[in-house]
């Protein structure tokens, strides 16, 4: 799977960059996923925000429909 280089900080693994937002249309919806933690961490005006605290927990179900998402869009092998 095609990564960035940064890492969760909750799991310490790697990360999935949605650079457009989930619609691949709009950078000010740019999100980090960890697929592993379920976790997705916000962009702040181009700054990733990596605070567990402040992250969105997802359902693995929406995790599945992400890394899905993410592979159509090239962003993972």
């Amino acid at each position: 799977m095609s990564t960035v280089p940064w890492r969760c900080p909750k799991s310490h693994q790697p990360l999935l960059f949605f650079p457009k937002g989930e619609a691949n249309q709009d950078a000010a919806q740019a999100f980090y996923l960890c697929p592993a933690s379920r976790l997705s961490y916000r962009v702040d005006k181009g700054i990733p925000v990596f605070l567990i605290e402040e992250a969105t927990e997802l359902t693995a179900s929406e995790v599945d429909r992400l890394v899905q998402r993410a592979r159509v869009l090239g962003f993972s092998d």
